[in-house]
């Protein structure tokens, strides 16, 4: 069992050594503890200082791409790394570490799935009266549109077990605690909550640039999230008014005509128009929610098939020794990852690479056509070796279903992918 605590890091070199002394690295019921952070274009000496107090790993982004961006590319490092559970901190040192082995408690037996740090913010003395409020309205809009029993809605201090890592997927660029609630609650993930006590953070707040500017922000968040994965419920909310107007015009005109029919073509004549126009725009305001709910029947298969690459592709980095040499880079005893430079060198080994024969994907099919669009992509990157890997699912799934043609096409384009590594490296 492996926990990873990974922590988003812009310019926060006056905290993060302390960060990194407060986590623990020894937890009840886990093998391994290891820390990760993701520089998000930091200026300071936020990853030196990390260094020189043993951080395990390192991710780097070219320029700062946001706490959203940065929380998604901490998963997908973690979860790379063989990570059990991942745990989320932030780098300004308001979060207790020595909380960790609490927060990861209910993931260890089986409880939950998401474990949220409670910061219990009524209670919190150096939030003002106005952040507590909008806090308690957030958190309450939350529970209604994930359908989930939350009590501490934009709480950083989190731990998700794998099968919840891989599952979620942020879309927003501002901020990942609504998003990821909202995607939990509609895909049945457990949520359970551990009370923290926080620490006042002196420095000024680099994601709210103001209260209306959050307010703002989170609330086309919510909106757009739940209208996602609620397209129907979320158009027939939309619809409702215009059908609702549209009626009473319609009934207004159909009272007056039977209480006297000749006096009532012309005198609400207003009536039918308006009322009409009113009830199409409804029906088409609807139309839209039903179209859009067909739409969100493919979008979950989508997430779906996402669901298993991303399992597939662990399950085939799992057992290569060569995993390590691809993602990590040494700095004396400890693995960094850098994955700018790799995505910097991957122009010139593609120059440097032999031209590409000709394949035939069509005899492969299912799970073979999976590992075959991840091998082309590490190769796109120039991970070549990483490319010969992929295949092996492909190979093996051909031989599998009893067609040597196909495990023969698969076989020698790993071996060309093999050759073209050791020509490259």
């Amino acid at each position: 069992m492996k926990v990873i605590v990974q922590i988003p890091v812009f310019n926060e070199e006056e905290t993060i050594g302390a960060v990194l002394d407060a986590i623990p690295r020894e937890i009840p019921g886990v093998d391994r503890v290891e820390t990760l952070i993701v520089d998000d274009g930091s200026t300071d000496r936020s990853v030196e200082v990390a260094l020189a107090h043993g951080v395990d790993h390192v991710v780097r982004h070219i320029g700062n791409k946001g706490l959203a961006v940065a929380f998604q590319t901490g998963l997908d490092a973690c979860l790379r790394l063989g990570a059990d559970i991942i745990v989320n901190t932030d780098g300004d040192d308001q979060y207790p570490g020595e909380a960790i082995p609490e927060l990861v408690r209910p993931i260890l037996e089986g409880k939950a799935d998401i474990v949220i740090g409670d910061r219990r913010p009524q209670q919190v003395r150096h939030f003002s009266w106005t952040k507590r409020l909008l806090q308690a309205l957030g958190t309450w809009v939350v529970r209604l549109t994930s359908g989930t029993v939350v009590r501490d809605a934009p709480s950083g201090f989190r731990a998700y077990s794998k099968e919840a890592a891989l599952r979620l997927n942020v879309i927003s660029h501002y901020s990942y605690t609504v998003e990821t609630l909202i995607q939990a609650g509609k895909k049945a993930l457990v949520i359970a909550h551990v009370p923290v006590q926080i620490r006042e953070v002196r420095r000024k707040s680099r994601l709210m640039k103001g209260m209306w500017h959050f307010v703002k922000r989170q609330g086309a968040t919510i909106l757009r999230t739940y209208a996602l994965y609620e397209p129907l419920r979320t158009f027939f909310y939309l619809a409702l008014p215009f059908a609702l107007t549209g009626m009473v015009l319609l009934g207004r005109f159909l009272y007056f005509y039977v209480q006297n029919p000749g006096s009532t073509q012309g005198r609400y004549l207003q009536s039918v128009i308006i009322g009409g126009s009113f009830l199409l725009i409804g029906f088409l305001v609807f139309l839209f929610g039903v179209l859009s709910d067909m739409m969100a029947g493919t979008r979950r298969l989508i997430e779906e098939a996402l669901y298993r690459v991303r399992r597939l592709e662990l399950a085939l980095e799992g057992g290569s020794q060569s995993r390590r040499h691809d993602l990590a880079q040494g700095v004396g005893h400890q693995p960094v990852l850098l994955e700018q430079e790799a995505t910097k060198e991957a122009p010139s080994r593609q120059s440097q690479a032999p031209r590409e024969p000709p394949r035939d994907d069509s005899e492969l099919a299912g799970l073979a056509q999976i590992s075959i669009g991840l091998a082309r992509l590490a190769a796109a990157r120039g991970e070549y070796r990483r490319a010969a890997e992929r295949l092996q699912v492909a190979i093996d799934y051909a031989r599998r279903r009893g067609d040597p043609a196909a495990a023969a096409l698969a076989a020698e384009q790993a071996e060309w992918y093999r050759k073209a590594g050791e020509q490259t490296s």
